[in-house]
This record gives C-alpha cells, structure tokens and sequence, in this order.
C-alpha cells in the first residue's frame, strides 16, 4: 500500500529501508558480510528459480524451447561484451575486469521478469520466451562470472578449463534436475492420501536435493532447480493450486530479501564516486547492450523488429546481479566493492524504468492490441 501511495515499485522501498537501517545509515542492523549475503543470494535463487519452472510450464514452454535457450545463452554472452567496452571506458578498468563487471549485469532476474509478465498481457510467444530465458540464463551468468574471477586471479587457468566449466556444471545440472523431478513426481502421486502441508514438504525437499546434489556433483545447482520445476509442473501432482501458491510466495519473499540485502550493503557514502558513471552504464545496458543482444540472439527466429524491440525491453535487473556482485568481492577481485556499488544504479534503473515500461512499449508497438487479454494467465 505505501508503495502504491508513492507510486513506487515495492521492491525500491525494501531497497530504500536496508540503506536507511544499514552500517551507513541508522546503524540499526549491523550487515556488512558479503558471504552471509551471497548465502542468502544462493537460497533466494534456488527458490526463484524453482518456482520459475512451475510458473512456465514444460507444455506451454516446449514451443519457444529453442529462442528461449538461445536468447539465454547468446543475449547472457553478447550484453557483458557490449558492458564490458562501455565499463572499460568509463571506469578506466582491464579489459578482463570490464567482462566481469558486464557479466555481473548480464544475467536477466527470474522473479522481475515471472512477478512482470503475472500482472501484463504480452503474447504468450513472448511471454514463454522471456520466462524460459530468465530460468535459463541465471546459470549461464553465474558460469561465465565465475569462469572470470577464475582467469583473473589465476592467469594459468585458461580459457579450456573455462569451457570444460561449462559443459561440466550444465550438463550434471541438467541430468540432476531432470531426473529428482521425474522422482519427485512418482513420489508425490503416490502419496495422494497425505495431508495437503507435507506436499508442500515433499515440493521444498524437492527443490533442496536438486540444488544440494547438483552442488555436490559439482553441477548447477540453479539449472537443476529450474529443470526440476518444469517437470514438476508438466505433471498431475496432488494438491497442485496450493503447491505453486506456496512456491510463488517463496519466491516473492526471496526477491524482497535480497533487496533489503542489498540495501544493508550499499554505502550512502560510497555511491557518490560511481553515480554518474554508474547510472550511465546502467542505461548503456537498458538501452544498448540488452536490445542488441536480444536481436542478434533472435535473428534467425520468427520475430518481428517490435517483438525483439520488447524481448530486449524486457530483461529486467534485481536480485541476481546482487548476488553475483558478491562473488568478486569474496574473491578479493580489484576494485570488486566499486562494482557492488555500480549494481546498486542498474538494479535501481532496471526497477524503476524498465519495469514500469514493458507493457506500455508493447502496446506502443502495436505487440498488445487494446482490449486484448492473454487467455493463458
């Protein structure tokens, strides 16, 4: 209600309250561990995630498969190189540290794009397309910022053992994924007589095995998470309705704790340095490196220039970039505390602009007809 009276997203105003309450504001709540908010990030991810895959749907999302997992993997690739040159210049960086800057910012948030398109009517094409992409491309983001704090704080790593990262933490991810939520499923509908509360259970469990198995098995713990969504979705599990409620609740919690997290993080007194130069970059990736991504990841796909125009429009900021921001930081990366602060004016932006604009743009375009409704939601 307050953010609605102030006409702004909720989530600012969680970001607005751990910056007031933080070490540099009040000092109520002393938080300035960046492994205890990287904890946090992986829980509130795995949730995000889980309930991504329940909220697409493997039988609405099989159509755009194939766009989604491109737009995740080559949108995930061209946005840091396009950042990265622009970070470059701006913050006078290596061109190693410019990637890794434009790789924190490059990873698209699955609970801003999921809690989006709940509450606009973009085409269900469109729609199963950026849901797929956001449940996809975490794991791509994550993979190649670890993939460069691993080339730069040991230049022996080489760029081999980058790819084999990738392949490895996908591959294990997906079999993981795919197979505890074939598992969970049988498990589940042979439990149809058990009280409503321990389906939730079993649900929860579900998404804490894939990600701890995975991790375990040195896979991604995010991609199974996801996969292990979508065939929990595809199937007739019982108590169903109460089940994605439950999920999609978990992760709207997520997504406001990672917020306030990132609130208790920032600085007041550190963001002056990086404001102008951060908002300035935060718009290059709003309005440049997204959109140019977006088309050349869906040139060969049947997409109009007004569609891509909102694929691009439409890959909104938030919790991951604060995740991910935390890495280098642990990693004692340089100048990795100036990058956390630059998050803070993309994840800002990317709320208050972007958000607000992705179903007024559709309907400028002409891609949402007035009157028209998506009869999937």
């Amino acid at each position: 209600m307050v953010a609605t009276w102030l006409r702004v997203p909720a989530l600012v105003l969680f970001l607005g309250l751990g910056m007031a309450i933080g070490s540099d504001g009040t000092g109520w709540i002393d938080f300035e561990s960046h492994e205890a908010a990287r904890f946090i990030g992986v829980v509130a991810l795995a949730l995000i995630l889980f309930d991504g895959g329940l909220a697409a749907g493997w039988h609405e999302l099989r159509p755009v498969i194939r766009p989604s997992i491109i737009l995740a993997f080559v949108a995930t690739i061209v946005t840091p190189g396009v950042t990265g040159l622009v970070a470059v210049w701006l913050f006078k960086l290596a061109g190693l540290e410019g990637m890794l800057l434009g790789s924190i910012l490059a990873g698209t948030d699955g609970a801003a794009v999921f809690a989006l398109l709940r509450g606009t009517n973009l085409p269900p094409r469109l729609a199963k397309t950026l849901e797929g992409e956001a449940g996809l491309n975490d794991p791509v983001a994550v993979l190649l910022v670890l993939g460069l704090i691993h080339v730069i704080s040991d230049p022996a790593y080489g760029w081999t053992r980058v790819d084999l990262l990738f392949a490895q933490e996908l591959v294990i991810g997906a079999a993981v994924g795919l197979g505890l939520g074939w598992l969970a499923v049988r498990v589940m509908q042979r439990a149809r007589t058990v009280p409503e509360g321990l389906q939730l259970v079993a649900s929860v469990s579900t998404l804490a095995l894939a990600f701890g198995a995975t991790d375990v098995l040195h896979g991604s713990g995010f991609l199974a998470v996801f996969l292990s969504g979508l065939v929990v979705e595809s199937a007739d599990i019982p108590a169903r309705r109460a089940v994605f409620a439950f999920h999609e609740g978990l992760a709207s919690v997520a997504e406001i704790g990672m917020f306030f997290a990132l609130g208790l993080l920032v600085f007041p007194s550190e963001l002056g340095s990086v404001a102008i130069r951060g908002t300035v970059l935060a718009l290059v990736v709003a309005f440049l490196a997204r959109p140019v991504a977006a088309f050349l990841a869906t040139a060969m796909e049947h997409f109009s220039h007004r569609e891509r125009l909102v694929l691009g429009w439409a890959g909104l900021r938030g919790a991951v970039p604060v995740v991910l921001a935390t890495f280098p930081v642990i990693a004692d990366i340089p100048r990795s505390m100036e990058f956390f602060n630059i998050v803070f004016f993309a994840v800002l932006v990317s709320t208050l602009i972007q958000g607000a604009t992705v179903e007024p743009l559709a309907r400028g375009l002409g891609v949402i007809r007035a009157g028209e409704s998506d009869p999937s939601r």
